[in-house]
């Protein structure tokens, strides 16, 4: 596989140093036709061979390598919610889980202390609220001062909120509300804790093993939904122009076809590339999370004469793409638009007849006469 994704890579690789041996210095060629006179002993002495062209259909391809990824959204870090020990870890890598599944079990001192301090909190908003109501009878009965039964009132207030963010923390700590709810009734304190998946998905991966002493908010597990999927595509600079004409995306191997979503708007320094983002939905597809595949860009016809020629044909010199066609008294380089590529195949547009044939092998000698012609060569 690895051969036709980078095979761009490295025939760009192979023009540029053809470039650099027929150049040496700064070059500025306009892009006009230039005609390169050479007989057909010359020709032949440099090894220059010819294929033809034919009328492209309109639509194109580029082909581009990619890796698999989870969209940012998707992805969820399960936490410890309190600092302890973990007991087990009752799920394992690439497992599927249901949202409410268990994930582990804790044994957490810091529990048993959240849970004595709710039911402090619960006794004494118990007690704040029995004594409000024993001072709302006694100012009825106009035994007590308003003012008393107005401070009463705030003091069960302040209770019942102590109370219920006692509760919340329990909550967080990762008990249910009928957990929470028992151990009001019954006041029975346990250390135990079960973390159960906040959403359905599959495990990632594992952060934490059987017997680790965690804090509160270390992770546990990363949980990911993997539909839709992302895939990211390095597009080549020079092939990113016409990325907006881009009908859809197609992983061959894989059997599953999706949309481009996103251009992005940096280039990777190292590879010269641009990142693009394309969404699939796998379904029963074997597809993964960093994977590496190669896919296939559908572009719709960018309008105009196309015309479709061997890759090895198409060089680009500065600013420009060219082609050499063959003529009468040798050859002629023409300046053509590059709509798209792929490992075989280039689309262009540029003035050119069904008759034409291009230069696909010697291309050394064709570059140094189209540099020597150069006025601004030196």
């Amino acid at each position: 596989m690895k051969k036709p994704i980078f095979q761009n890579l490295v025939r760009a690789a192979r023009r540029c140093a053809v470039l650099g041996a027929a150049l040496g210095a700064s070059v500025a060629l306009a892009a006009e036709d230039v005609s390169i006179p050479l007989t057909e002993q010359a020709i032949e002495a440099a090894g220059i061979e010819t294929k033809p062209i034919e009328k492209s259909s309109g639509s194109d391809e580029l082909v581009v390598p990619g890796t698999v990824t989870v969209p940012p959204q998707q992805l969820h870090m399960v936490a410890a919610p309190a600092a302890g020990l973990v007991e087990t870890l009752l799920v394992s890598p690439d497992e599927e889980v249901k949202e409410g599944d268990a994930i582990a079990t804790l044994k957490s001192s810091e529990l048993i202390e959240s849970q004595r301090a709710f039911l402090q909190a619960a006794a004494d908003a118990a007690l704040a609220g029995e004594k409000l109501r024993r001072d709302e009878q006694l100012y009825k009965e106009r035994i007590i001062a308003e003012r008393r039964l107005l401070v009463t009132r705030a003091e069960a207030t302040q209770a019942r909120a102590l109370l219920d963010a006692r509760a919340q923390q329990l909550a967080l700590d990762g008990m249910s509300e009928q957990a929470i709810e028992t151990l009001r009734k019954e006041r029975r304190l346990g250390a135990a804790l079960t973390v159960r998946a906040p959403v359905a998905g599959v495990i990632l991966a594992r952060h934490a093993t059987v017997g680790d002493r965690i804090q509160a908010s270390s992770p546990l597990v990363t949980i990911a939904r993997l539909d839709p999927i992302w895939v990211n595509l390095q597009i080549p600079i020079g092939r990113s122009v016409g990325l907006d004409r881009a009908d859809r995306v197609v992983m061959p191997s894989l059997g599953v076809e999706g949309k481009l979503i996103r251009i992005g708007r940096t280039v990777d320094p190292a590879t010269q590339s641009v990142t693009a983002v394309a969404e699939f939905s796998p379904g029963k597809s074997a597809v993964r999370p960093g994977q590496a595949v190669q896919a296939i860009l559908r572009l719709r016809g960018a309008g105009g004469t196309q015309w479709r020629v061997p890759a090895d044909a198409v060089v680009h010199l500065r600013e420009h793409d060219w082609i050499f066609v063959r003529a009468d008294d040798g050859f002629r380089a023409v300046s053509v638009k590059l709509v798209a590529e792929t490992p075989q195949f280039a689309s262009v547009q540029a003035p050119l007849a069904a008759t034409d044939r291009v230069a696909t092998r010697g291309m050394l000698t064709l570059l140094a006469e189209l540099a020597a012609r150069d006025p601004n060569a030196k």
